[in-house]
């Protein structure tokens, strides 16, 4: 595998990470209808994503995919059972673990 840029994984900022933690924590216990409504209270308040700086975006994209992911759950959502969430921590422990083994 090459070290090219177009063929590694996106690696969020640490404003991405933060942005994706504190919605996590908002949305841990809200049902579909809730987090619906947090999204769209988001977007109104982002405005332009386009635009939108890095925090913004991924806080809007954050509350889409609880939101899509709730759809078809029907429970509320705990990061515990996210299986996203879970992947993200796996890839940046095996990341660490072979940055550690160099």
């Amino acid at each position: 595998m090459t070290d090219d840029e177009a063929t590694r994984p996106h690696e969020p900022s640490e404003a991405e990470r933060a942005a994706r933690d504190r919605v996590r924590h908002t949305a841990t216990g809200m049902t579909h209808h809730e987090t619906a409504a947090a999204l769209e209270a988001a977007e109104e308040a982002a405005g332009d994503l386009d635009q939108a700086d890095e925090d913004t975006a991924a806080t809007v994209a954050e509350w889409r995919r609880i939101t899509e992911l709730l759809a078809d759950h029907g429970g509320p959502y705990a990061p515990h059972t996210d299986a996203f969430v879970q992947g993200q921590l796996t890839a940046r422990e095996n990341l660490a673990n072979a940055a550690d083994e160099e």
